[in-house]
């Protein structure tokens, strides 16, 4: 992987050690934004941007905001490789819904302090196009309505863009969407209707990409879950089909929804150093999905609206707030790791723990594959994962995204249930899977993948820190346990962990 040389600061502000809140109530806190794990650094960028210069940098073309559409004629009217200066105010674009910039290659477009591109509630899109190699730097882009799954920034998800020092807010759809080998580095996320960031590309895999020190703040405004349940279509970022990502330093807090959420065929990720907190639903999903490294996050007061609506319906399922869903390690597709490994982590005060989750009857060329056409990374043909070849090797494991080789370890769990407001339901550690009956030519029928999961595909805690009251979940969700039934036979989780209650050696 190439690097850009960059060399402007990541605006982090270096926090001290988490404390415990007391009281019983189950209203949310305020954003937490003055204490973190130690040497983790928090990216708060929306309160402190940092501004573009204040005059235009030497050969760059001057943009006018008394002028509407000065920005896409001048860029029309351009070579590839200028570079552009927007002069601080309201730059707005021709009054058409299609109306916006398209860069050359190599364009750079920098926003002096107090530079705003808004598109009045009227264009859709600010930056599109298919132009490789473009810089945004040090911009407001507000105001535009981008259909759903579509995005405003970098719309055509083209390839090699760096968005740095940006202000992306108050649009509809995705604030910004990304292209293979993309920097997205310190910039303000916040309060897009769907996304703050849709990693997705239509026909392709993106590779590369980085997305560091940034805060991803009050996204999905449109409420989608809601509109469309069951959609999997909100959060803070959405990743599809990724290979290779570094997703680190960032603040990922108070969306509506799931912090990041890596769905469908994504692969080799590396999740570090970002504070991810006070979300309406899981900090972290990780579907259908391969080889990650997940270390060293301070993860705190997720999950409490999903969770606490799940229990209030009676529903038994461990909603956590790391949640591992089809997804594991596998050694046939090449990445840094050919694991899931989770280590070093802070969890505090959320909504469970880690969910381990495999459904029996989601797999290749299932109707119950809510990924609908999209088969393993391991299977070339989805229509080849059929009967009588299904049912055996090699397509009996490789027609199944498997959740296998997770290793979690060396991690914090702390669980105050009356900062919490909960009495149970909130206090689950658990791998599992459903009853397998769906489709009737399946070969995952019964019990089978419950039992692998659970005994067979390697999957184990170790050496880790529990504080507070937990309980843990195997096989199914009707097996609830205690500490002692969780370490001892035939589960044989958690070797070397400690577990304390709650208010001991030091814990507040």
């Amino acid at each position: 992987m190439k690097w850009r040389h960059w060399t402007a600061p990541l605006a982090l502000l270096l926090l001290a050690a988490a404390g415990c809140d007391s009281g019983t109530s189950s209203v949310r806190p305020e954003p937490s934004s003055t204490s973190a794990a130690p040497g983790t650094a928090v990216a708060r960028v929306c309160d402190r941007p940092s501004g573009g210069p204040a005059s235009a940098p030497k050969g760059a073309v001057t943009v006018d905001p008394a002028v509407t559409g000065d920005l896409a004629a001048k860029t029309k009217s351009s070579p590839p490789r200028t570079t552009f200066w927007l002069r601080p105010g309201k730059h707005t674009l021709e009054p058409d819904r299609y109306a916006q910039v398209i860069p050359k290659d190599g364009d750079v477009y920098i926003g002096a302090p107090g530079a705003v591109l808004d598109g009045r509630r009227t264009n859709q899109y600010a930056f599109g196009g298919s132009a490789r190699g473009v810089t945004l730097r040090s911009l407001t882009v507000q105001g535009f309505v981008a259909p759903h799954d579509e995005g405003v920034v970098n719309h055509d998800s083209a390839d090699g863009w760096v968005v740095e020092h940006m202000t992306i807010q108050h649009n509809d759809g995705a604030g910004l969407m990304a292209g293979a080998r993309q920097r997205v580095r310190a910039n303000c996320l916040r309060a897009n209707g769907q996304y703050g960031m849709n990693a997705y590309k239509s026909g392709g895999r993106i590779t590369g990409l980085v997305v560091e020190g940034n805060e991803i703040t009050g996204n999905n405004t449109g409420d989608w879950e809601r509109k469309r349940s069951g959609c999997g279509c909100t959060g803070g970022v959405k990743f599809w089909a990724v290979d290779g990502a570094d997703v680190r330093g960032n603040w990922v807090h108070d969306n509506r929804g799931t912090g990041l959420w890596a769905d469908t065929n994504n692969n080799d990720f590396l999740i570090e150093n970002n504070v991810i907190e006070s979300n309406d639903g899981a900090a972290l999903i990780y579907e259908t999905s391969y080889n990650a490294v997940i270390r060293k996050n301070l993860i705190r007061r997720n999950n409490w609206v999903e969770g606490r609506r799940y229990a209030d319906r009676g529903d038994t399922f461990p909603l956590a707030t790391v949640y591992l869903s089809e997804s594991g390690g596998e050694p046939r597709v090449r990445a840094r790791t050919s694991r899931i490994e989770i280590y070093g982590n802070t969890l505090t005060d959320n909504w469970s723990g880690i969910t381990l989750w495999e459904n029996a009857d989601r797999f290749c060329n299932s109707p119950a594959n809510t990924s609908s056409g999209d088969c393993t990374l391991l299977v070339k043909s989805t229509a080849s994962c059929k009967q009588p070849a299904i049912a055996k090797a090699p397509l009996y494991d490789d027609c199944r995204w498997k959740t296998q080789r997770v290793d979690i370890h060396d991690n914090r769990f702390t669980l105050d249930k009356t900062v919490v407001g909960c009495t149970d339901k909130c206090d689950r550690m658990a791998v599992l899977a459903n009853y397998g009956t769906y489709p009737d030519w399946s070969p995952y029928q019964g019990d089978k993948v419950a039992e692998a999961i659970t005994r067979t595909q390697d999957n184990h805690w170790h050496d880790n820190v529990y504080v507070g009251a937990w309980a843990f979940v195997a096989h199914d969700p009707s097996r609830v346990l205690d500490a002692a039934q969780w370490q001892a036979a035939p589960y044989g989780q958690d070797t070397g962990s400690t577990f304390r209650p709650q208010g001991g050696g030091g814990d507040g």
